[in-house]
């Protein structure tokens, strides 16, 4: 097993990764019925989309010796707004701080590999993703 889920009521569950015992509560989105308190499970999935192509990209960075510490991504998640409810897009701008050297050729590769990451690879394909790479 990789993690548990538990319904603590109010429309707030509670994950626990299994291996780490890591635990966070996961919150219904204010536009569905919910407080908006924490991530949404449709807020995780665009954040992890994010997290897989920060985490691959920082794998290959170290491999190149590049100094990818400070990387940013702002998410932003796109409902549809017709039945069925579902993540429509996901807007990721990524931001490189200035101690970060690539060539051009290096980035494109860093290009092609946050492109390929898992998450990315599991989205369905009628998700609009709109990726910006700001170096």
């Amino acid at each position: 097993m990789t993690s548990t889920v538990v319904y603590i009521g109010n429309l707030r569950t509670e994950l626990t990764h299994l291996q780490s015992g890591t635990t966070i509560e996961n919150d219904a989105p204010t536009d569905n019925h919910g407080k908006g308190e924490r991530f949404s499970p449709t807020d995780m999935l665009a954040t992890s989309y994010a997290s897989c192509m920060i985490t691959t990209m920082a794998i290959k960075a170290a491999d190149m010796n590049l100094n990818f510490d400070g990387t940013k991504i702002n998410v932003t998640k796109i409902m549809s707004t017709d039945a069925p409810r579902r993540v429509a897009g996901i807007v990721a701008e990524l931001f490189f701080t200035e101690n970060f050297k690539a060539t051009d050729t290096q980035k494109e590769q860093l290009i092609r590999i946050a492109r390929s990451c898992p998450v990315e690879k599991s989205l369905n394909p009628a998700i609009d993703l709109k990726v910006t790479f700001n170096w």
